[in-house]
């Protein structure tokens, strides 16, 4: 089937719309092999093996065809039945495509919804508009509340109600008897214009608006914020600053690498932090830097096969507001200028994502399938604003499959397979604490998470204190040292990961995990159970996994001493490992054991 291009002049609105409609209605991967069966010029010129970029190939085939082709081109190549699409100038529904727009009907009811409401409904929308990515009806509540618009809930459930009814509404997420809604993307214009009383504007035709510039400098048409296609920019960006740093440590500092990792352990990372940052606080840095060397997620294994275990795993530190949680995370891996403390985590494989919504990440994770990467969460409390979130980031924890389908988009599945560190207050009393998520199946969550709980106590607060006075005058060894155990690490990350730059000169190594050293594993266990009263526990036995995992993750700087074509756990990690059981036992039975009992 040819296309023709003698058709009338697209204006630049339609051509928007045109790839809004396709990208909803058609699954990424089939649009260049449609393409090709249309016989579009650009998708033919390209090799047969090769798949277009999502955006390039919505706006090629949205400026290639006719009206008349668009309408065949639903009924030909099977669009999703379930979507929907109420444009300007396109109509997508049950199954059925219209080359007319629904904007006279929706500002109709609009209108009738107004008469009702008044300017408690304007707010609303205002509200919905300042939040693309969905809101609950208790967000909205809140907001409108903080803007003087003293809704009661039942009156903000009906108009979110009716305005769904009127297609303006579209529910984004759904789960555990909670929703989220969002103004649909096509409306964005409609709804702005009706809120703000102005006119429609009505964009030029594409024709137009190209002669209005010479041709170099063209003016890109419009287009809607694409956080996948974003996030792959940003992957990239994160792969070259790690091929970059790992070039240039191959090239000028390999051999001072080598001879530091023949000195490096779990031991040397200890006494380093400790000397830094004092007897109290250092623990919290060395489970931070013990997880960047676990995100290479190597496999432990036993001399005759496989555990199931490997080195990575996610990390939460959670306690009372001002204790260090996010200097001991946040600032040490990725660094702060604000405190003058360089970065000591893994270059380019650190997320920051303060500023994420939990909807959000679910869109964008699909991006890192294949990937393992750590997402650092700074204010996870947050995330849990939003009702229902907990079985997808449960998911997500396990590194297992997530899906979820809204009438905007499809979202996978796909399996996610990077990490967390997060940090979130909670209300501590004594040796035990409340979370202050509102969740009931929070809990769940944490069992999937290696946790550390943050007092503040006075030896915290002198040793907080003393911190940062090394670090307003260049008292602590950071700068230095830092920079050797972060080449260490990112060698060590490339080599365990089998990077192409240094996979044919280093040899990939698993952890070994002995009967013996499961033995202790198992003593601690025993030793935790015998102080516990009654057959209720607090904790589930991913505990244990996790202070295998925390082992394994700590016999990685030990990768240069390692004689054979394996890393044994040694005793010093082991110990570190069991340290962490026993506290977060203590923790999770809400101090029904005091460690030091079993410690010693």
């Amino acid at each position: 089937m040819s296309v023709s291009t003698k058709h009338r002049d697209i204006k630049a609105g339609e051509t928007l719309e045109r790839k809004m409609l396709l990208k909803r209605c058609f699954p990424k991967g089939r649009l260049s092999d449609i393409g090709r069966a249309m016989d579009i010029q650009y998708f033919t010129s390209l090799p047969s093996s090769w798949t277009a970029d999502w955006d390039e190939a919505t706006y090629k085939i949205a400026i290639s065809v006719s009206d008349d082709q668009l309408r065949d081109f639903f009924k030909n190549f099977n669009p999703y039945q379930w979507q929907t699409f109420y444009g300007q100038y396109y109509t997508y529904t049950k199954g059925r495509f219209l080359l007319e727009g629904s904007w006279d009907l929706i500002q109709t009811h609009l209108q009738e919804l107004k008469l009702r409401h008044g300017r408690a409904l304007n707010q609303l929308l205002r509200s919905l508009l300042e939040d693309s990515g969905g809101e609950s009806i208790e967000n909205l509540e809140e907001r409108m509340k903080l803007l003087g618009y003293r809704c009661e809930r039942q009156h903000i459930t009906d108009m979110v109600k009716k305005l769904e009814n009127a297609k303006v509404l579209t529910v984004v997420y759904e789960g555990s008897g909670y929703r989220e809604w969002s103004i649909r993307e096509e409306l964005m214009p409609l709804i702005r214009a009706a809120t703000t009383g102005r006119p429609i504007s009505k964009p030029p035709t594409a024709k137009a608006a190209a002669e209005s510039f010479p041709p170099a400098v063209q003016p890109p048409l419009p287009e809607e914020l694409d956080v996948l296609r974003e996030e792959l920019e940003q992957i990239g960006r994160m792969d070259r600053e790690f091929d970059d740093y790992l070039s240039e440590l191959l090239k000028s500092r390999l051999r001072e690498t080598i001879s530091f990792g023949k000195e490096m352990s779990a031991v040397y990372l200890a006494e380093y932090l400790k000397a830094n940052f004092g007897p109290v606080l250092y623990f919290d840095s060395f489970l931070a830097i013990a997880q960047q060397y676990g995100l290479a997620d190597v496999e432990i294994a036993h001399h005759h096969g496989k555990t199931g275990f490997r080195t990575g795993f996610n990390l939460a530190l959670f306690g009372e507001p001002g204790t260090g949680k996010s200097f001991s995370t946040r600032d040490l891996i990725i660094g702060s200028g604000k405190v003058k403390l360089p970065a000591q985590g893994l270059p380019g494989r650190n997320r920051y994502a303060g500023g994420i919504t939990p909807a959000r990440f679910i869109r964008i994770g699909q991006a890192y399938e294949g990937k393992t990467l750590n997402f650092i969460v700074p204010e996870f409390n947050d995330w849990f604003k939003y009702k229902g979130m907990v079985e997808p980031l449960k998911l997500a924890m396990e590194r297992g499959q997530i899906q979820y389908e809204t009438a905007k988009e499809a979202i996978g599945p796909y399996r996610f397979s990077s990490f967390f560190t997060v940090n979130y207050n909670t209300a501590v009393h004594g040796n035990s604490y409340e979370t202050t998520v509102s969740d009931p199946n929070f809990e769940a969550i944490e069992d999937r998470v290696l946790c550390r709980l943050h007092r503040l106590t006075k030896e915290r607060f002198v040793e907080i204190a003393k911190s940062r006075r090394k670090l307003a005058f260049g008292e602590m060894s950071i700068p230095a040292e830092a920079g050797r155990i972060r080449d260490h690490l990112t060698l060590v990350h490339a080599i365990e990961t089998k990077h192409p730059l240094v996979k044919d000169q280093f040899k990939y190594k698993p952890v070994i995990l002995t009967q013996e050293t499961y033995g202790r594993i198992e003593e601690t266990r025993n030793a935790i159970l015998e102080r516990i009263s009654g057959d209720s526990m607090r904790f589930s036995a991913r505990l244990e996994g996790r202070a295998i995992c925390l082992a394994g993750a700590l016999a990685l700087p030990s990768y240069f001493q390692a004689e054979k074509d394996y890393i044994p756990i040694g005793e010093e990690a082991l110990e570190m490992a069991v340290r962490f059981y026993v506290e977060e036992a203590s923790v999770r039975s809400r101090g029904a054991f005091a460690p030091h009992e079993i410690l010693k």
